[in-house]
């Protein structure tokens, strides 16, 4: 029997990585069906995976566009079980795969702390679909509680040397959304001899004096931020995940959907849940000071041994 594993790339797909020892054996045969990009290629390097065309947020015409792929790949890999952390990927696949008669189990981000995506209410709807939150308050007779990503770190007492030699920036790679404000305050605040990184994604930095990189392999992007002093990010769930990977208390700032920065102001939650569990420093673009950086430079997190609960039947 296949286990499907389905996720959008970044943040979606970063979740159900580090989730998959809680929801299948070490001996189970899995499938990944994800976007293909330098991410997906990095994290899944050893792993069995099918590629599928690219999703953006709330693209209904790609979701249709999947549709027969999906049928196919379920079929031939003769999948029994799905497990997916959306996002619009995931309406590609649930509804032909309970058409198939097939196991399937819907978690919702870590991202929505305060209750659904657009996509999980409809795979809420969907008939036969097991849905999960990562929020205890949210759990209820339709929402099961599931293991949250975030309950594996807790922040260190120890303070490390507020410096800004070596600098991450990564603004995500989510495409047709820049966030060209980020970049023109940081530009204000680091230090001019401070060694940047600077992962630009979707945001055209032409003419400012920055060597971006578009996108990253995920093992390059997690070695740069354990040599970083501090990093600095969107407050997406994949890059404030590999943050805390590494070992750094990140800087997130949310992006805003009143700048076209994104679909909606879900970041928010994520930058203020994590903030919550001193887990991060979150600050709005417009009220970055330098002294937030040092404070986020000085902090630390380290990982919590989970012992994995039985797979989600």
């Amino acid at each position: 029997m296949t286990t499907a594993m389905v996720a959008s790339t970044g943040g979606h797909l970063a979740q159900l990585h580090r989730l998959r020892p809680r929801l299948v054996g070490p001996t189970e045969r899995l499938l990944w069906i994800t976007f293909d990009s330098p991410q997906s290629r990095s994290l899944l390097r050893d792993e069995n995976v099918e590629y599928v065309t690219y999703t953006a947020p709330r693209d209904w015409r790609s979701v249709a566009a999947n549709t027969p792929s999906a049928a196919h790949i379920l079929r031939r890999h003769r999948v029994r079980r799905l497990y997916t952390t959306g996002s619009a990927i995931a309406l590609s696949f649930l509804p032909i795969a309970r058409l198939a008669g097939i196991e399937c189990h819907y978690i919702e981000s870590a991202a929505r702390s305060d209750g659904p995506s657009m996509t999980g209410r409809i795979a809420a709807r969907t008939p036969g679909v097991r849905t999960y939150t990562q929020y205890r308050a949210l759990a209820s007779a339709r929402w099961q509680q599931a293991p949250s990503v975030f309950d594996d770190f807790e922040p260190s007492t120890a303070s490390r040397d507020a410096q800004l030699r070596r600098v991450v920036v990564t603004l995500g790679t989510i495409e047709g959304y820049p966030f060209l404000s980020l970049v023109q305050r940081l530009l204000t605040l680091l230090p001019p001899d401070a060694e940047v990184l600077w992962q630009t994604g979707d945001t055209d930095v032409t003419g400012f004096p920055i060597d971006g990189l578009v996108v990253m392999p995920h093992s390059a992007l997690a070695a740069a931020m354990r040599d970083a002093d501090l990093v600095v990010a969107h407050a997406g769930i994949g890059s404030a995940l590999s943050a805390l990977q590494a070992g750094r208390l990140p800087l997130l700032v949310p992006r805003r959907r009143s700048r076209q920065e994104h679909v909606d102001d879900h970041q928010i939650q994520i930058a203020r849940e994590l903030a919550q569990r001193r887990l991060a420093v979150y600050r709005e673009v417009d009220s970055l000071t330098v002294d937030d950086l040092l404070h986020a430079a000085r902090g630390s997190v380290h990982p919590v041994q989970q012992a994995p609960p039985p797979p989600t039947r």
